[in-house]
C-alpha cells in the first residue's frame, strides 16, 4: 500500500542545527504533511512517531542515539551528496531508505576544481604573495592544455569535473571501484586499488570519492610517494580519504608541489592543524559545493523527493547502504517539482 493511499497524514522530522537554521520552501509539504522540527536534543522524542527524516543538519551524527525510538521511520533524506555521517550498523541493516542530495552539488564542485587546477598552474598564490610585498618579478607559468588528470571517484560529480577539465585542454583518467575502457567521460578507468601503478603519470590527482571503509585512508605515503613531485592533489571529497600526516610530509620533503584541500578529517580545522603552514597548500573551508541560493535548492530538492513519497512514487536518490553512495545508474532529483 503506497503512501498516497492510506488516509492518515503523514508525519515528518526536520533536524536542523538550531532553531534559527529552518530549511525554506516547505510550506507546500506542511500542507499534506505534519512537519515537526527538532535540534538534536529533541531529536528521540520527534523521531518516536515520525514516518520521515530530513537531515537538514546534514553533518549531525545524532540518528545513531536517537535510533531506538526510530519504530515508524521509513525514509530519511540527507541534505549533501555524502552520508558517510548517518551511516551505522543498525541502519544499514533495516528497511529503512535512503536518499541524499545528488545533482545539486556538481556543476559547483567542477567549478571549484577547476579554478584550483587553473590557480595552481598559474601560480595565482605566488602572484598574491608578491603584490602583499608590492615586488614586480615576471614569471613563467604552466599551460594547462596538455596536461593530466586523474579523478578518484566517478559518481555524478566526478563526472562533471572531467567533462570541465576536458573542456580546458586536460587529459582525463578516472579510478572507479574497477577498471573499465570506453567510459564516456573518462575513456579509461583504473580501479582505486591500483592507484600507486597509475597516479605518477597525473599532474593533478582530484579526490571526489565518497567515504566508506574502503576509500578511508585511500591517499596515503605509499600512493603520495608514487606522484611526480610535481604533481598537484586536489581533495574535495571527504577528509579522511587522504592521511593528513602523510600528506603534511611529502609537501614539506618537497616530494609533492602543492594541495588544495576544501575537506579536512577534522572541520572546522584546528588552527594549530600542520596543514595551516604546510608549504604549498591552499585551505579553503569545505565551500567548493556552496554557491548562492544552494540551501533554497536543497530544500526545494526534499520537498519534491517528499511529494514523491506522499503520492506513492519512487523515490530519487536511493542510496545503496552497503556501498555508501547513489549507484551511477540511478538519475538525480531535481530540485523544484
Amino acid at each position: 500500500m503506497t503512501f498516497a493511499q492510506q488516509g492518515s497524514r503523514r508525519r515528518i522530522a526536520v533536524l536542523c542545527a538550531n532553531s534559527a537554521d529552518r530549511p525554506p520552501h516547505l510550506a507546500a509539504l506542511e500542507e499534506r504533511a505534519d512537519v515537526a522540527y527538532t535540534d538534536a536534543d529533541g531529536l528521540e522524542m520527534a523521531l518516536a512517531d515520525a514516518d520521515a527524516l530530513f537531515l537538514w543538519d546534514f553533518f549531525s551524527t545524532a540518528v545513531r542515539d536517537a535510533w531506538p525510538s526510530a519504530g515508524r521511520l521509513r525514509w530519511i533524506h540527507v541534505a549533501a551528496a555524502g552520508v558517510d555521517s548517518l551511516l551505522f550498523d543498525e541502519l544499514r541493516a533495516s528497511d529503512v531508505v535512503v536518499t541524499n542530495a545528488k545533482g545539486v552539488f556538481d556543476r559547483p564542485i567542477a567549478e571549484f576544481v577547476l579554478m584550483s587546477v587553473l590557480a595552481h598552474a598559474k601560480d595565482a598564490r605566488g602572484s598574491l604573495d608578491r603584490q602583499r610585498e608590492r615586488r614586480w618579478e615576471h614569471r613563467e607559468t604552466t599551460l594547462v592544455a596538455g596536461s593530466t588528470a586523474l579523478v578518484v571517484g566517478t559518481g555524478a560529480i566526478g563526472r562533471e569535473i572531467a567533462r570541465l577539465l576536458r573542456a580546458v585542454g586536460v587529459e582525463v583518467q578516472g579510478a572507479g571501484r574497477s577498471a573499465r575502457d570506453g567510459d564516456p567521460d573518462f575513456g579509461s578507468v583504473i580501479a582505486s586499488t591500483d592507484l600507486v601503478a597509475h597516479v605518477g603519470r597525473a599532474d593533478h590527482v582530484v579526490v571526489v570519492t565518497p567515504l566508506t571503509p574502503a576509500t578511508t585512508g585511500l591517499i596515503d605515503a605509499e600512493v603520495l610517494a608514487a606522484m611526480k613531485p610535481t604533481a598537484h592533489l586536489v581533495n574535495v571529497g571527504r577528509g579522511a580519504v587522504v592521511v593528513e600526516d602523510d600528506l603534511v610530509a611529502a609537501l614539506t620533503a618537497g616530494r609533492l608541489a602543492a594541495a588544495s584541500l576544501d575537506v579536512f578529517a577534522t572541520e572546522p580545522l584546528p588552527s594549530d592543524n600542520p596543514l595551516w603552514t604546510t608549504p604549498g597548500v591552499s585551505i579553503t573551508a569545505h565551500m567548493s559545493g556552496d554557491t548562492f541560493g544552494w540551501r533554497e535548492t536543497l530544500a526545494r530538492q526534499f520537498v519534491d523527493n517528499a511529494l514523491r513519497w506522499l503520492d506513492g512514487e519512487e523515490l530519487a536518490n536511493v542510496v545503496d547502504k552497503e556501498l555508501g553512495f547513489v549507484p551511477s545508474t540511478q538519475p538525480a532529483g531535481e530540485p523544484g517539482r
